[in-house]
C-alpha cells in the first residue's frame, strides 16, 4: 500500500488549487484524475480577476495561465423583461478554454513536485489513521475535487444537490458575433425562467456560448438547443456538451475527518449565474492548508470555508431566492444601468464573493417602484 501525506481526485482548478497548496506545507501529493491532460471541461470558460488573485497568491505565473488570451473589460447584461445595461466591470476578465487552463495550472503543480497519475477512483473508506482508496493507496488525508458527480463525495454519505438546486447547461463555439469583441454577454429570459444564455469572446474569433437553466425545469437536450437559438439567435456553435452544475444553495456540510471536499463537489456553483472557477481555486487552496491539520482536517476546512465565504453565500442563496421574480430581476438590471457602483456590486455577487449591499437593495427598491 502506498501512502502519501494528500491525495487529490481530479485535476481540474479546485484539484490543482488544492495540490499547489498542500505542496506549500511540504506535503507529498497525489493528483488522481480519469482523464488525460490537457482535456476538454465543459464551461463558460470565463475567469475572473479574483480568481487569479487566489492563484498568484501561490506564486502562480497569472500572465502564463492567461496568456494569448486577451482581457475582457465589458460586460452586458438583459433582465428577463429587456432591461439592459453595459458597462466596464471594475477588473477585466479572461476567457480561457478550460483544455487550455486546467493543464497550464496542473503543469505549475507538478512542476512544485506533484505527481499525477491517471485513474478512476471507485472507492474511498476513511479510517481512523487515513484513507484508503480503492485498496491500492492511503491518504493521510483526501481532497475531493472530482466535480459535480463527485465519487469522493458518494463515499462519504452525501447525496447529490436535489433538482431545484442542479442547473444543466449546454455549451459549444461559435464564430464571435460582430461588435462583441471585449464584452461578456449574459441574456436572460421570462420564458422557462431562470434562465439565461451567453456569449464570451475567446480574442481568436471565436466565442465560448451557451445556455442554462435548472434541472428542476424538466430541461431536455432539445429544450436547451432552442433556448441557445431564441436568446442567440443566428448562432450556430459547434461541439455542444451539457454538464450539470451542483449550485451552493444545496451545497452539504464539510464532514469531519480526513476527506475534503472542493469546488463542484462540494457544490461550489454560484446559484445566479452558474459560475464555478472562483469557488473552485478558493476552496482548492482552503483545503490544501487544512490537510495540515490530518484527522481534524474536515473541521478546519470547514470553518474556513464558512469564515470565507459564508457571508457571501448568504447573499447569493437570499438573491437567487428573490430573483425567482423576474420582475426583481428587471429592477436591479435598472438600478445597475443608472449606476456603476450597483453594477460593480451585481457583478461582484455573480462571479466572485460580493455581498447584496444596501446601497443595491436601496437602488432597486426604488427601481421597483
Amino acid at each position: 500500500m502506498e501512502r502519501w501525506e494528500v491525495v487529490v481526485v481530479g485535476g481540474g482548478p479546485a484539484g490543482a488549487a488544492a495540490a499547489l497548496s498542500a505542496l506549500g506545507t511540504g506535503a507529498s501529493v497525489l493528483v488522481l484524475d480519469r482523464a488525460d491532460f490537457p482535456r476538454d471541461k465543459v464551461c463558460g470558460d470565463a475567469i475572473a480577476a479574483e480568481a487569479l488573485d487566489v492563484l498568484a497568491g501561490l506564486g502562480v505565473d497569472v500572465a502564463a495561465l492567461t496568456a494569448g488570451s486577451p482581457p475582457v473589460p465589458r460586460l452586458s447584461l438583459r433582465s428577463p423583461g429587456g432591461a439592459a445595461v453595459e458597462r466596464d466591470t471594475q477588473r477585466p476578465s479572461w476567457v480561457v478554454p478550460r483544455e487550455i487552463f486546467d493543464a497550464r495550472l496542473l503543469a505549475t503543480a507538478l512542476d512544485r513536485g506533484a505527481v499525477l497519475r491517471r485513474h478512476t477512483v471507485r472507492t474511498v473508506t476513511p479510517g481512523p489513521d487515513g484513507v484508503d482508496v480503492d485498496g491500492v493507496l492511503t491518504a493521510g488525508v483526501l481532497v475531493g475535487a472530482d466535480g459535480a458527480e463527485s465519487v469522493v463525495r458518494r463515499a462519504v454519505g452525501l447525496p447529490r444537490n436535489r433538482d431545484d438546486r442542479m442547473a444543466v447547461a449546454l455549451r459549444g463555439y461559435a464564430p464571435e458575433p460582430p461588435g462583441q469583441a471585449g464584452t461578456q454577454v449574459l441574456v436572460t429570459t421570462e420564458q422557462r425562467w431562470p434562465a439565461y444564455a451567453w456569449s464570451f469572446p475567446l480574442g481568436d474569433g471565436r466565442a465560448n456560448v451557451g445556455y442554462g437553466e435548472l434541472v428542476s425545469g424538466g430541461a431536455t437536450r432539445a429544450a436547451l438547443v432552442e433556448g441557445l437559438h431564441r436568446l442567440l439567435p443566428g448562432v450556430e456553435p459547434e461541439g455542444l456538451r451539457a454538464h450539470r452544475l451542483p449550485l451552493s444553495t444545496g451545497r452539504p456540510r464539510q464532514p469531519d475527518g480526513r476527506v475534503l471536499l472542493a469546488g463542484d463537489a462540494a457544490s461550489l456553483v454560484n446559484p445566479m449565474t452558474g459560475e464555478g472557477i472562483f469557488y473552485a481555486v478558493l476552496s482548492g487552496v482552503l483545503a490544501g492548508r487544512a490537510a495540515a491539520a490530518g484527522a481534524g482536517a474536515g473541521a478546519v476546512h470547514r470553518r474556513a470555508l464558512r469564515r470565507r465565504l459564508g457571508a457571501h453565500h448568504r447573499s447569493a442563496s437570499a438573491a437567487s431566492l428573490v430573483s425567482r421574480w423576474p420582475v426583481v430581476m428587471d429592477a436591479a438590471f435598472r438600478a445597475a444601468a443608472a449606476d456603476q457602483r450597483v453594477f460593480d456590486d451585481v457583478v461582484a455577487l455573480g462571479l466572485v464573493d460580493g455581498r447584496l449591499t444596501a446601497r443595491t437593495l436601496l437602488a432597486a427598491a426604488r427601481s421597483l417602484r
